[in-house]
């Protein structure tokens, strides 16, 4: 038996936040709100321990956003790399990372350091989501 489909799950303090934010990098899509509840707004001011999100396409995993009573202490051991410059390189790429992070700024995003190609790998950008967690453009 193999494996059909992966869901990735985000610890967080506030999940309809991050996820909101996930949705906005990735052009996921939420479901809708649970019943009951007429947005997802008005669930994260009643309880909002959860959140979810898909690809509208079906190809990328689904994201779930649970709500923990721990804060973030150390560096993710796994994150996310956002695809925005497959198949660029040089001073292509590093415009189409430039571009993105620009993108994501306003969303709560926070740019880190921008890692440039060394022979083996590609550039790539560090950023963090709105809580701190870490993923690259890629």
């Amino acid at each position: 038996m193999s494996v059909k489909q992966v869901q990735v799950t985000f610890d967080c303090a506030e999940p309809v936040s991050v996820g909101r934010f996930w949705c906005e990098v990735l052009g996921y899509v939420p479901p809708p709100a649970p019943e009951g509840f007429a947005s997802w707004e008005d669930v994260n001011s009643e309880q909002g321990s959860w959140f979810a999100c898909s690809d509208p396409s079906g190809v990328g995993p689904r994201l779930y956003f649970q709500r923990v009573p721990e804060g973030k202490v150390v560096k993710n051991r796994v994150h996310l790399d956002v695809r925005v410059g497959t198949g660029l390189v040089g001073e292509e790429r590093l415009a189409a990372l430039e571009a993105e992070c620009a993108r994501l700024i306003p969303l709560g995003a926070v740019r880190g350091q921008l890692l440039l190609a060394d022979g083996e790998n590609e550039s790539c950008l560090n950023m963090q989501d709105v809580e701190g967690n870490e993923f690259c453009l890629d």
